[in-house]
């Protein structure tokens, strides 16, 4: 596989040039305006290495590359430039933050060596993220089925919640919806602290004594100071902490935070968690919303209005009996998947990707599946 280099130049014959000297090795794009070659910046496919020219018109090298770094942080940033001199060369590391500094006419030898060694940073840079995502993943998955095993009430909820969380932070437009996938799946942790039946109580609509709505106010203090201890994952407990927090102000951490400066994702798993549980007490998503609506002033009113939105989306699926080969991404399974033997395998309310659509044929293969299969999908 060739990696994708950008070359940006405002002289033509320059371009040609370099272009023919690096085709063989890489997959070359040119631009002789750096504020179109901005556009090529927002492709699908990352570029490994920008090199570019310092003097152009518009924008120069430097305040260029400063913009490459903020929109593909990752990229390699290579200066290229007829007008070497300490002042630029110190202003290209300090502001571009470069990886090189050549001159021209660069000899061919030169320039792919140092293009080459720039594509390897590339790599360096985006394995370590890669290795980092995948082991942050495997934590969070293992944290979560580590709760549904001991608690898988709060397994349940935790998947049944997690599409509300997702529909409610897009409209919201946020970028990082991973972290707030992961605030759902970690939000529940601190319920290992609680006693046995605590959560079908309040999932039966019945009221916890005073030891118990101690304990259960507890719990999200309890999985921030668990989840804080995994790196880059301290805004997310934050989020955590605030699930019970009302948008007056109510509510735990009994802190001076209310309204706005509660974290956003604290009064999404909130309302979300909040609706969850009025949805099993009622059955009917027009009763439990109008529940929630009683209380309005624990939510943010935008998120009222949301979820609202959300009921009319929701009312679009349809319950369907379906085969193993008929499955496909987006359902959400309606019943528990169990063996025919009557062992659970997948819990009900979990939408369905690739992965658990492969594990559903697996266990067909191998233990056998109680069919037909339970569905909501979209009709």
């Amino acid at each position: 596989m060739k990696f994708k280099i950008l070359l940006v130049d405002d002289e033509p014959n320059v371009l040609s040039a370099l272009k023919r000297q690096l085709r063989g090795n890489f997959d070359v794009e040119t631009s002789e305006d750096p504020t179109m070659a901005m556009l090529a910046l927002n492709s699908k496919a990352p570029f490994a290495a920008v090199v570019s020219d310092f003097r152009m018109p518009k924008m120069n090298g430097i305040e260029f590359l400063k913009e490459v770094r903020k929109r593909s942080p990752e990229t390699t940033r290579i200066m290229l430039t007829g007008y070497a001199d300490l002042d630029n060369a110190i202003r290209a590391v300090n502001d571009g933050h470069v990886f090189r500094f050549l001159t021209k006419p660069c000899e061919k030898d030169v320039l792919l060596e140092n293009l080459k060694e720039g594509v390897e940073q590339y790599e360096l840079v985006t394995g370590k993220r890669i290795l980092l995502e995948k082991t942050l993943r495997g934590s969070v998955e293992l944290l979560g089925e580590i709760t549904s095993l001991v608690k898988p009430e709060a397994g349940a909820r935790i998947n049944r919640v997690r599409r509300y969380v997702r529909y409610l932070a897009q409209k919201k437009g946020v970028k990082d919806l991973w972290r707030y996938d992961i605030a759902t799946m970690l939000s529940q942790l601190g319920t290992l602290i609680l006693p046995p039946g605590t959560l079908d109580i309040l999932l039966e609509g019945k009221e916890l004594n005073p030891e118990q709505l101690q304990m259960f106010e507890m719990h999200p203090v309890i999985a921030k100071s668990l989840i804080a201890k995994l790196p880059r994952l301290e805004a997310i407990a934050e989020m955590i902490s605030y699930q019970l927090k009302g948008f007056d102000g109510s509510g735990t951490p009994r802190d001076a935070v209310k309204e706005q400066k509660i974290p956003l994702g604290g009064r999404i798993l909130k309302i979300a968690l909040d609706y969850d549980l009025q949805l099993q007490h009622e059955d009917n998503p027009k009763k439990a919303f109008a529940n929630i609506e009683e209380a309005s002033e624990l939510y943010d009113p935008e998120l009222l209005y949301y979820l609202e939105g959300m009921l009319g989306v929701e009312a679009r699926y349809v319950v369907k009996e379906l085969e193993i080969d008929d499955l496909y991404p987006g359902m959400i399974l309606y019943e528990d998947v169990t063996s025919t033997q009557g062992a659970m395998l997948l819990r009900k309310s979990l939408e369905l990707d690739k992965d658990k659509i492969d594990r559903i044929h697996m266990f067909a293969a191998k233990v056998g599946i109680k069919l037909p299969l339970l569905v909501l999908t979209s009709k």
